[in-house]
């Protein structure tokens, strides 16, 4: 079903457009479904969480895969069509939800345990919904999510790099991500302006370069994450001397804090690694 011409004839057919709002860009090319699912590798036994069923063009090959799908899908057009329609298999439950409203909790009950997504992701909630996923990472175990380029590449980048920032950090403190597949704008109905980036966040086991490092407040990481890079220019101490993370202004135990860390006063947000905020975390918890 996923061809240009059968989702422009659906939409046609049901006075539906692609939802600017809702950032809809359908994919039309099946090979790269399968490719998406070969990397994304789902077990037969699976229950797999949809973001962003839209037409169905990786819903039904998913459901081929595994043992249930439950699909996120917030337009009430194409829900209605689906329910109209009966386009999707039984083992495929389909919940009118807002993702960034989803109870992740409740939804991980649902599915019999962690969450296993895989999602085209809408690029206009791409943020918010990766840091709801890190807020409630608890009632992950992994993600498979397609994003835009650029979103994608913080969540994979390294220290001392211009794309390394507040997201490449919170995510690397909770879970390991690897790019698994370069997607152009081509294979969408409305082509974006950009490309896109496959991407999988493994939750579950917790990476092994932060297993052993915990004790820390996790509300704490995240103030100095984004003090830290609210001003990524200035060392270190200044930064989070201006942010006043925790009501701490005072430069001198700030660099106390820093020193247990092991982090020079000198150095700026982007030469300071996973471990090393981790570590600057819980010198601030334990304070």
């Amino acid at each position: 079903m996923s061809t240009l011409q059968n989702i422009k004839a659906i939409l046609k057919d049901r006075q539906l457009a692609p939802s600017k709002r809702f950032g809809q860009n359908f994919l039309v090319n099946e090979q790269v479904v399968e490719t998406i699912l070969d990397r994304a590798a789902p077990q037969s036994d699976d229950t797999i969480v949809e973001f962003g069923v839209g037409l169905g063009s990786l819903t039904i090959p998913l459901a081929r895969r595994v043992k249930r799908v439950i699909g996120i899908e917030i337009d009430s057009g194409i829900v209605r069509w689906h329910e109209e329609q009966n386009t999707l298999p039984p083992h495929v439950t389909l919940l009118h939800e807002d993702l960034l409203k989803t109870d992740f909790r409740a939804l991980a009950a649902e599915s019999g345990g962690k969450l296993k997504i895989i999602a085209n992701l809408p690029y206009s909630i791409s943020n918010p919904l990766i840091f709801k996923l890190i807020e409630q990472k608890e009632q992950m175990e992994s993600a498979v999510l397609m994003l835009q380029k650029e979103v994608a590449e913080r969540l994979v980048a390294k220290p001392s790099t211009k794309e390394y920032g507040v997201l490449s950090v919170l995510l690397g403190a909770c879970a390991s991500v690897e790019a698994l597949l370069k997607v152009g704008p081509d294979q969408f109905h409305p082509r974006p302006k950009v490309d896109s980036l496959v991407v999988r966040i493994r939750f579950q086991p917790v990476p092994e370069a932060v297993r052993d490092v915990q004790g820390f407040s996790a509300p704490i990481l995240k103030a100095l994450v984004k003090g830290a890079f609210q001003q990524r220019r200035k060392t270190i101490v200044n930064a989070l001397a201006s942010a006043a993370v925790d009501g701490v202004v005072d430069k001198d135990v700030i660099c106390a804090y820093l020193s247990a860390a092991g982090i020079g006063v000198t150095r700026r947000a982007d030469q300071i690694g996973v471990r090393e905020y981790i570590a600057l975390s819980r010198a601030y918890t334990e304070k």
